[in-house]
Formats: C-alpha cells, structure tokens, sequence
C-alpha cells in the first residue's frame, strides 16, 4: 500500500516537472500571444452577450476591444459589419465584411454579409457577383439562386435570371412560384410557346390543382387562343368534374365565343357546388347584374340566387351580392336589410357598412338600429374619421349630445384637415350638441368655424341664428345669417319661423307675424314650437285671444317650452 503511494507521488511530481519544464519552452512571444488570445476571447464573449440582449453601443465597444488583440480574427470583423448593418450603417459596416471574407472565403455567412450590404447600399450586381460565386460551388449553396433570381429581376437583367430560375428549378423541382417568373420572362420576350410550355410543365407536376390550370388559361385567353384554352378545359374536366373553378373557366370562355346555352350549363353547375369561392359567386352574379337588363338576364340571376343560397347559405359575400340586386331594382329597404346581414358576418367591409349607414338616413330613418352599424364602423376602423363623424352625428339626432361630443371630436382630430368637408359638417353638430349641453360659447366657436369652411350652410346658419337667438345675443348677426337662409329657401317653414323668432327678440312684432304667417303656410302640421311662437307674436301685437288660441294648439306637443301651461293659465307671455 505505502509502495504504491509512494509511485503516485513520483509520478505527480514528475508530470509537474514536466508540465513546468513545458511552460517554460515557451518564448516570451508566445507567451503574450497567448495572453491576446485569452483577452480577445473574454471581450468577443462579453460582445457576443451584449448583441444577442440588443444592446448595439456596449457590443460594437467589446468586439472593437476584441479587434485590438486579434486584429487578424475574421468572426470579430463580421460581427462588427453586423452590428452596423443593424444600426443602419451599412457604409461602415463594408470594410468589416470585406476584410471578414478576405480572411476566411470558405465561410458562406461573411460572404452573404458582404452581399446584404451591397444591396443595402443598392449596388445589387455586386451582391449578385457573390451569390453568383456561392452557387458556383456546388449543391450546398443552391438555396441562394432564388436571391439571386431576385436581384436579376428587379435590375431587368432577365436573361441571367431565367439561367438562374432554371438552375433553383433543377434543384427544387417544379414550383409555381418559379414557374411564374419564368413565364412572366417568356411573355416579356414574346416568346409565348415558351409560357405556355412552362405552364403544361406545371400543370402535369401538380395534377388536380385548379389554380395551375386557370394561370395557363388566363395565358392562352389573353393571346386570344380561346379554342385551345377550352381545350385544356374540357380535358380537365373529363379528369375532375368536381372542381368548380374549371366549370367557371368554362362558361367564361364559351360565352367568349357566343354559346351562352351550354355556357350557362357550366355556369349552373359550378354554382351549385358548394366548394366554390363565395367571392367568385358573389362577383360572377353582380356582374351578370351590370349587364343590360333582359327577360333572359333576370331568368338567369333567378337560378343562381337559387342556387347560392342552398349552396352557399349565410354567407357574407352572398348576401351582398343579393343585396346589389334589390339595390338595382330600387328595392331600397330590402337591400339594406342583406347589407346589414352580411356585416354581421364580416364587420369588416368598410365600404358597405358606409353604405348601410347613409343608405338609412332620411325622415323615416331608425336611430337605434342606425347606431348599431355607426358604433360597429368605430368598432372595426377606428382610424377611420367618417365613422366617428357619422356616430356623431347619429347620436345627436338621439339627443345623446354627451357621446356626440366625444365622436365629433374624435372625427375632427383623426380627419385633421384632410377633409374640409367632413370637418365643416362636423363643426355644424359638434355646435348643436355642444349648445344642448349649456357649452354655449364653445358652441358658437364651432358654428363660426363650420361657417368658415362653407359659409351658405343653410343648417348651420339656421341654428346659429335661432340659438343667438334663444340668448338674446349678436342679434344683428343673427338676422343676417337668417335672413340669406330665407331668401334661398322661402318655402321652408323651419327657416322662415327662426326668422321670424329672430325678429321677435328685436321686437320686430310686424315683420316677426309677415314670416310666422309664411312659415305656417308651408307647414301641413306646424311643429308646437311654432305654434306657440305664432302665440306669442299675436300676443305682442295685443291679439291675446288669438295668442291663447294658438298656445292651446301647442299644449301637448312634446315641442312646448315649460312656460306653455302658465301662458294659458295666466292668458299672458312668459319667457
């Protein structure tokens, strides 16, 4: 036991020796060579942490530290380029990539740095000199010719692109994405049997696909070869009777060529599928219905409605469609009313929900149902400032006035000046909701900014001058901007009672009546607002019976101011 102990000993002593005796071979030179080598590594680590947690400044500042003991290190250089191609400094970051590539031309990654900055620096030949050099060396870099295809491309250098296209197709296979291309090349060069060619390749490697078949269809039509388009067709068919898409392109072409029988046969059966796009059915019947109205048109649209709604029911794009129609036929209501079911669907349809929502303006329109489809529009475009103004707008004529500020608003800050119109509009009900809320001066400050942008708003110049009106305020203004309201509309009866109402607190008691007599003229059922105005003018002009005739009248009307029941109590006006 002791004598083996005794062995271990000497055996560690003299593998001591040894390694001491080692380090000390080495030359002072090598040993300070050593010691660069240790502290470039520690900065490269520290470089690598900081690049990786995104920290650019502290990782440049390590791998540059880095560089001062291993100058000749190509992985520090490419990390350097990377950091400023990162920090979009590609001008910088080229000699670093350079002398990374210089230093180790073996490694594919400096040399695709190097490529990346040329094209930053928009030289794209120079990076496609490199890629054309990777794919030089064999199998293992073919990936990169769809890059290099792609700068070919984008430089017009097309005849170097379709050598390289075929060299990623001999690598790849068959692929649509490069076929594209490739035809795109051929048709640019009127070398249309070459398209064409490409084409059948891909419609053979990829068997039953439709979409390979309507590409070389949609060739072939747009060079007027209808006959061997319905050829490959009808041979399709024979092969996939179930897919829709080829009925379509039949009907399509035979109708082309004036058999609209069996091209309606197609047409039917394609609808009936109910793997048919609903877009395609959708656009397929809204554009049989721009055509001239016939008795045979609308046999047709009558099938095919059938047709969509038990194949293809509940779907958004088909109930537009069927709304489209009614729209045509001036069955306005029932147009509104698909619109409206297909929103539920796909909320996202900008342009419809607008129509939904002007559609049902008017004097009959429904307020509650309306916001619905305005608070949907802010719901799914909230960027959009036409929605926020016409939820405004909405909730003002519900006397919402709160959340109309907050819309209107919201409408005039997202509009931003873009729209004078939508800004001018917008003032006029920001106004009224703003004066319904007791901000009157705030609502004076946005007539005059609406009456800024257009200054003949009949609207707004009605309301201004009956609000100044009501405060007894800027009369004089107030006349005048009523007065041009009337000349315009004489036979409005609204106008011409604010007239008249303005008149009346100038105490212009004659020229008040000659307007109120005018406004009740033109008015079938005058509102009780003017009713009890027409009160109290006659009141003012001694007429005190034919006052409190005219104040029972309004009695009741949900227009009558609270004064209305003490006047005919007392016989006398009240403000």
């Amino acid at each position: 036991m002791n004598f083996k102990r005794t062995i271990l000993i000497f055996l560690l002593v003299a593998l001591g020796s040894s390694a001491s005796f080692a380090q000390e071979k080495l030359s002072k030179k090598e040993r300070k060579a050593q010691l660069n080598e240790s502290q470039g590594t520690r900065y490269f680590i520290e470089g690598e942490k900081n690049l990786v947690l995104d920290d650019l400044e502290k990782a440049f500042f390590y791998f540059q530290k880095a560089m001062e003991f291993s100058p000749e290190e190509p992985a520090i250089h490419y990390k350097i380029a990377e950091i400023l191609v990162k920090a979009n400094q590609a001008e910088k970051a080229m000699p670093y990539a350079t002398r990374a590539a210089e230093l180790d031309p073996e490694n594919k990654y400096y040399s695709l740095m190097l490529a990346e900055i040329y094209t930053n620096l928009k030289q794209p030949l120079k990076a496609a000199e490199i890629l054309e050099q990777l794919t030089a060396d064999g199998e293992n870099n073919q990936q990169y010719n769809l890059d290099l295809a792609s700068i070919y491309l984008n430089t017009s250098e097309l005849d170097k692109a379709l050598i390289v296209l075929d060299r990623a197709e001999e690598f790849y296979g068959v692929m649509e994405p490069i076929t594209i291309q490739k035809q795109r090349i051929y048709l640019n060069n009127n070398n249309l049997s070459k398209a064409i060619d490409e084409g059948k390749k891909l419609v053979e490697a990829r068997p039953g696909n439709p979409a390979y078949v309507m590409n070389l269809v949609e060739i072939l039509y747009n060079n007027n070869l209808v006959d061997q388009a319905l050829d490959l067709v009808f041979g399709e068919i024979k092969k996939y009777p179930n897919q829709p898409e080829l009925q379509m392109a039949a009907h399509t072409l035979l109708k082309d060529k004036g058999d609209i029988e069996v091209s309606n046969h197609h047409l039917y059966t394609a609808f009936a599928s109910p793997d048919l796009d609903p877009e395609v059915k959708s656009k397929a019947f809204v554009s049989i219905l721009n055509e001239i109205k016939t008795q045979e048109r609308e046999f047709l649209l009558d099938s095919l409605e059938t047709l969509m709604t038990s194949s293809t029911p509940e779907n958004a794009a088909i109930y537009e469609a069927l709304g489209e129609r009614k729209i045509k036929e001036e069955r306005i209501a029932e147009g509104l009313e698909y619109f409206k079911k297909s929103l539920l669907i796909n909320p996202k349809n900008a342009k419809l929900l607008e129509q939904v929502i002007l559609g049902s303006f008017g004097e009959d329109a429904d307020f509650n149902e309306l916001e619905k489809f305005t608070i949907l529009g802010v719901d799914e475009f909230p960027q959009n400032p036409e929605f926020w103004f016409y939820d405004g707008v909405v909730k003002s004529a519900q006397k919402k006035d709160e959340e109309a500020v907050i819309s209107l608003k919201k409408a005039i800050e997202l509009n931003s000046n873009k729209n004078p119109q939508l800004d001018q509009v917008a003032f006029g009900s920001l106004g009224n909701s703003l004066y319904n809320l007791g901000e009157k001066e705030e609502a004076f400050q946005n007539f005059d900014k609406a009456l800024a942008l257009n200054p003949n708003d009949e609207q707004v110049l009605n309301n201004y001058s009956y609000f100044l009106s009501l405060e007894k305020k800027d009369l004089d203004k107030a006349k005048t901007m009523s007065d041009k309201v009337v000349k315009r509309f004489p036979d409005n009866g609204t106008f011409l009672d604010t007239h008249a109402w303005v008149l009346f607190q100038m105490q212009d008691y004659e020229g008040a009546k000659k307007f109120m007599d005018l406004a009740m003229k033109h008015e079938d059922q005058p509102s009780g607002v003017m009713l009890e105005h027409y009160g109290d003018i006659l009141f003012h002009l001694g007429k005190k019976n034919e006052a409190l005739s005219y104040w029972k009248k309004a009695e009741g009307t949900p227009e009558a101011s609270d004064k209305l029941s003490q006047k005919i109590k007392e016989g006398k006006y009240h403000e």
